[in-house]
C-alpha cells in the first residue's frame, strides 16, 4: 500500500528544497527591483534628450518630431533631425503673416497707426482669439502685437483680409514669398496655421523665415521679444515661455494644433554667439520648451562667436508656386 504520508527524512529534505526554492525567488526579486530602479534613474537622468532619442517617453519619439539648430553667422548647420520632413506649422505661420505686414509697412502701404477692420467670417474664428466683433477695428501696431504674444487667429485673419482683399488671396502670396525665400517644401493656405491637410512647412523653412524676418526687417522684429501685450483692459502674456527665462532668447513663435503637436520656432543672441532653432511634434508644451532648451545649451557653444560671414537672407523674383503639399 503507498502511503499518503512522507518519511520525516523525506519531508525534512522537501522543507529544505522548499526554502531553498523561497529563497532564490526572494534574490530574484530583489535583481528585478534593483533592475527596475536602475532603469527609473536612467530615465530621471538629465542627459540631452537628443542622447536618448531611442526613449519611448522622449519628444523625439513622436512621428511629428522634427528638429535643427543653425549657426546664424555663419549659416552652419549645428544638429538637426527630420529637417526635411513636411509638417504641420500651426501657428508658427503667424511668422509669414507678419513677415508680409512688415513688408508693406515698409513699403507704406499701411502705417502702425492704420486700422483694420474686423469681418464677421474672421471674427468667427476659433481660438486663440481676441474675440473682436465684426465691424471693430483694430489699429496695426496692436494687430502685430496680437499676433506675437496672443496668437490670436482673429486677427490673422484681419491682417489678410485687410492687405489682400481676401485670406485666400493672402495666401497665395505667403507661399510666393515662400519660394522667393527658397522655402520650397512650404505651402500656406491661411494666414492663421488653423488645421488644412496641404498647409505645410519643414524645420528647415521654418530656419529660413526665421533668419529672413530679422535680416530684412530689423526695425520690427523687436516686436517678437513682447512679454505682456495690454489690450481692451487685458493683459495678454506671451505664448513663448523661454522669454527671460533663457538666456539670450528674444523670440519667435509658438505653434499648436492636435495634428501639429507643439512646435516652437526660437532666436538666440549670447555671448557673440546666435543660432536659430525650431522644434516641432512636442508632445506637450513642457517637454518642447525642455527640448528647445537642451538643444539651445548643446549647439548655442558650438556657434561661431566671430564677425558674421554668411550672407543676407535674399528673395529670389516672387513666381507662381505648385500649391501641391508632398
Amino acid at each position: 500500500m503507498i502511503s499518503c504520508c512522507v518519511s520525516k527524512r523525506g519531508g525534512r529534505l522537501l522543507s529544505t528544497l522548499i526554502s531553498a526554492t523561497v529563497v532564490l525567488g526572494a534574490l530574484g526579486a530583489g535583481i528585478g527591483d534593483a533592475e527596475a530602479r536602475a532603469k527609473k534613474k536612467v530615465v530621471r537622468s538629465k542627459r540631452p534628450a537628443i542622447a536618448s532619442v531611442a526613449a519611448p517617453s522622449s519628444i523625439t519619439a513622436s512621428s511629428a518630431y522634427a528638429s535643427i539648430v543653425v549657426d546664424a553667422k555663419t549659416g552652419r548647420t549645428l544638429f538637426e533631425r527630420n529637417a526635411d520632413a513636411q509638417r504641420f506649422p500651426a501657428s508658427v505661420t503667424k511668422v509669414m503673416t507678419l513677415y508680409l505686414a512688415f513688408e508693406d509697412l515698409e513699403r507704406r502701404r499701411i502705417g502702425l497707426d492704420t486700422r483694420f477692420t474686423m469681418s464677421a467670417r474672421c471674427s468667427a474664428m476659433p481660438p486663440s482669439k481676441l474675440g473682436m466683433r465684426a465691424g471693430q477695428t483694430i489699429a496695426v501696431d496692436d494687430a502685430i502685437r496680437a499676433l506675437v504674444t496672443k496668437s490670436a487667429n482673429d486677427v490673422a485673419c484681419a491682417v489678410a483680409e485687410n492687405l489682400e482683399g481676401s485670406e485666400s488671396a493672402f495666401a497665395e502670396r505667403m507661399t510666393r514669398k515662400a519660394r522667393a525665400l527658397g522655402m520650397n517644401n512650404s505651402v500656406y493656405r491661411n494666414a492663421s496655421g488653423l488645421p488644412n491637410p496641404s498647409h505645410v512647412t519643414t524645420a528647415r523653412d521654418l530656419i529660413v523665415l526665421g533668419r529672413a524676418i530679422q535680416d530684412r526687417f530689423p526695425r520690427y522684429y523687436g516686436y517678437f521679444s513682447t512679454r505682456v501685450f495690454n489690450f481692451a483692459g487685458r493683459a495678454m502674456p506671451n505664448h513663448n515661455r523661454l522669454l527671460g527665462r533663457v538666456e539670450g532668447v528674444d523670440g519667435i513663435k509658438t505653434g499648436y494644433t492636435n495634428a501639429s503637436g507643439f512646435n516652437l520656432l526660437t532666436s538666440v543672441k549670447s555671448n557673440g554667439r546666435a543660432v536659430v532653432a525650431v522644434v516641432m511634434g512636442g508632445r506637450t508644451g513642457a517637454s518642447r520648451d525642455a527640448h528647445m532648451r537642451e538643444l539651445i545649451a548643446l549647439n548655442l557653444p558650438k556657434a561661431s562667436p566671430g564677425s558674421r560671414v554668411a550672407p543676407l537672407v535674399a528673395e529670389a523674383a516672387e513666381r507662381a508656386p505648385a500649391l501641391r503639399a508632398r
